[in-house]
């Protein structure tokens, strides 16, 4: 299992959030995915790394920006 910390920009509601949590859950081989508004962040778990071009192609087409975490 892989955790990856994504910086989601462009939240500003629940339904945002809601909306990549479920397209993040869409994406093949994600387990789990944690939308948190507050912190501007997701936390995916995966059972293998996750492609970073595919992640944000996928938060893209909700209309949202994602890229890896560094903090």
């Amino acid at each position: 299992m892989t955790t990856t910390v994504l910086k989601i920009e462009g939240m500003t509601c629940d339904h945002c959030v809601h909306t990549i949590q479920a397209a993040l859950l869409r994406m093949r081989d994600v387990r789990n995915a944690v939308v948190n508004l507050a912190d501007q962040k997701a936390v995916v778990t995966s059972g293998s790394e996750l492609d970073m071009a595919e992640v944000a192609r996928v938060v893209q087409a909700e209309g949202y920006k994602a890229s890896l975490s560094l903090t």
